[in-house]
């Protein structure tokens, strides 16, 4: 999909949790390696910090992530371009190499109700059992979340739609 599609109705709202995801340039595996994919976490922790964000899960994949995340300052292109540059800086430097790390774009999701916010978290967190990295959720060592994933998690399979 194009970049300019992507951003096509796309809304940034203070307070707003959304599912972002975005993938690295060409899918290079980058995150087979923990440190690269600790920076990832480090990353975002940081943005959290910073206070532009509140993360409720996240999942750093192979070649991708997804973040579960709800908005607290400025917009969604601003947060996504600080991470961007912040993780794909520290990684290049790390690898000893320079150039794209990140596809251009990112795909967004505003989570519209807190059964939909549970059930991306669980999406989100059981992206590595389906990938076939794991198990169970929580063994991912690349992977957290705000919420216990026992309790009102269990039989909580995929995301709705959300129409």
């Amino acid at each position: 999909m194009s970049r300019a599609r992507l951003r096509l109705g796309r809304h940034s709202r203070i307070g707003q949790p959304y599912l972002l995801t975005t993938v690295t340039q060409d899918r290079r595996r980058y995150f087979d390696d923990a440190v690269a994919a600790q920076i990832v976490m480090d990353v975002v922790r940081r943005i959290d910090a910073d206070g532009l964000t509140y993360s409720l899960a996240y999942v750093v994949m192979p070649d991708h992530i997804h973040w579960l995340v709800e908005l607290r300052a400025f917009s969604l292109d601003y947060v996504m371009q600080r991470f961007k540059s912040s993780s794909a800086l520290q990684i290049n430097r790390m690898l000893g190499r320079s150039g794209r790390f990140w596809q251009s774009s990112y795909h967004d999701h505003a989570i519209r109700s807190d059964e939909s916010m549970f059930r991306h978290a669980v999406y989100v967190m059981g992206n590595p059992i389906r990938a076939g990295l794991t198990t169970q959720l929580g063994e991912y060592p690349h992977a957290w979340c705000r919420w216990d994933m026992e309790g009102p998690f269990q039989g909580l399979d995929e995301p709705d739609s959300e129409r």
